[in-house]
């Protein structure tokens, strides 16, 4: 292989750009595949995961890899598009090898693993041939904590069933990775890591995750947590995406994690609850970007820079008097974003307000909300009640969840392109 350096730790091989001979970009790695062998013998790698279109992961075998660097993989063009199935025989060493409890051969000390590292041999091949650990408790001279990268035949226990295993290390290696991406490969994890993992995400990051998932697994996660733990993690979702979730729960469950949630992140959620799921209030968040009509353009463009702003939110702000928040806000109109950037810093929003549109009303069906938005070009629209009061807004994203089939982000998670078996392919991951 040429490029090839003299040893590659995988956990930093995780979402480097695959590129073809021609210098396009195909993919990004997700995960590198081994098979364990009867030890001594040191593991043997058969292929990358690698994450193409539409977030579908099919499997480049190791001999077709050219050159690896530290920040892109090339491989000589040749792939196949079947999306990837773990076999039995196989283990995924990011999804499964990282944070994994192991001891030294030589006295039993238990380690937790941080790394692995794969080298080519003479014969082309690649196999695992190092491990990153991290000390688990002092012993004599040596500090708590102390890391070391020891021969893979220096340790043992990755072929036994570890209950508890942490899951640090397959976070830190997926830490850039946006929500979306990240909830595919939650999904595609077994039952236990997924539970792992969610268990170490922060509540914020299992949060965002959670909102991409598809709704089996959002039961399932939130269901393996501590119910206070589920309550914290319902808190920082989007209200709408909270109470979705919510209303797929049985009542009992429903109302116990209500009670545990503070009152004010419990609220918004409650009054969703009471709308049709398929209505303009069942769809909308209760959290737009809501100014007084005293505030400027630039304290309005302030607030719609926050990073963490859904941009279908961030695309316009909402004028009421006093006080804003939804409900009790009266609604005075919509300044959009680009009618912000057009005008001088101090001007006043309620001098630029668009009044003339109509709002939606809460029991307006999907059907009515996506002619609305469709219509008028708009990603966004304001929820309003009888009596003029602000009650949130309804994003195209929310209207297109809805309109796509109830499993649709299960079925392209899952979906396959088509793809006849690849002959090296399984010449490779047949002799595992």
């Amino acid at each position: 292989m040429s490029g090839a350096p003299a040893r590659v730790f995988i956990a930093r091989l995780a979402g480097i750009a695959v590129f073809d001979p021609a210098g396009d970009q195909v993919g990004r790695v997700r995960d590198v595949v081994v098979a364990l062998r009867l030890a001594p013998r040191p593991p043997r790698v058969l292929g990358l995961v690698v994450e193409v279109a539409s977030r579908r992961a099919v499997f480049l075998p190791i001999t077709r890899v050219t050159v690896i660097e530290a920040d892109a993989v090339i491989f000589d063009g040749r792939l196949n598009v079947r999306r990837f199935q773990k076999r039995e025989s196989e283990t995924l060493v990011i999804a499964e090898m990282l944070d994994r409890t192991v001891r030294f051969r030589d006295g039993g000390e238990t380690v937790t693993v941080m790394d692995v590292a794969m080298e080519p041999t003479r014969t082309r091949d690649w196999h695992v041939t190092k491990v990153a650990v991290r000390r688990r408790t002092g012993r004599g001279l040596r500090k708590r904590g102390e890391s070391m990268v020891v021969d893979w035949d220096a340790v043992e226990g990755f072929s036994a069933v570890e209950h508890g295993q942490g899951a640090a290390g397959l976070i830190a290696a997926f830490e850039r990775m946006k929500p979306a991406d990240l909830a595919n490969i939650v999904h595609e994890l077994s039952e236990k890591r997924r539970a792992e993992v969610a268990v170490a995400l922060d509540d914020e990051r299992l949060a965002d995750v959670l909102e991409e998932l598809p709704e089996d697994d959002q039961i399932e996660i939130l269901g393996k947590l501590e119910v206070d733990r589920a309550a914290d993690v319902l808190e920082a979702m989007g209200p709408d995406d909270a109470a979705d979730l919510l209303g797929e729960l049985p009542t009992e469950q429903r109302e116990r994690l209500l009670t545990l949630m503070e009152p004010q992140d419990a609220a918004p959620v409650r009054r969703l609850l009471t709308y049709a799921d398929h209505s303009a209030g069942g769809l909308m968040t209760t959290d737009p970007v809501i100014v007084p009509p005293d505030a400027t353009v630039a304290e309005a463009l302030a607030l719609i820079r926050n990073p963490d702003l859904n941009p279908a939110l961030a695309a316009q702000v909402y004028v009421c008097r006093p006080p804003t928040a939804t409900p009790t806000g009266r609604y005075l109109g919509t300044v959009h974003f680009q009618k912000l950037l057009r005008e001088p810093p101090p001007t006043l929003v309620s001098g630029i307000v668009d009044a003339e549109l109509d709002p939606l009303r809460p029991a307006m069906s999907l059907e009515a909300v996506a002619m609305f938005l469709a219509t008028y070009n708009l990603v966004a629209g304001a929820v309003v009640d009888e009596n003029g009061h602000l009650l949130g807004s309804v994003t195209i994203d929310d209207v297109l969840d809805h309109l796509l089939p109830e499993d649709w982000r299960e079925t392209a998670m899952d979906a396959s392109a088509e793809g006849s078996a690849d002959p090296e392919e399984e010449a490779l991951r047949g002799t595992t």
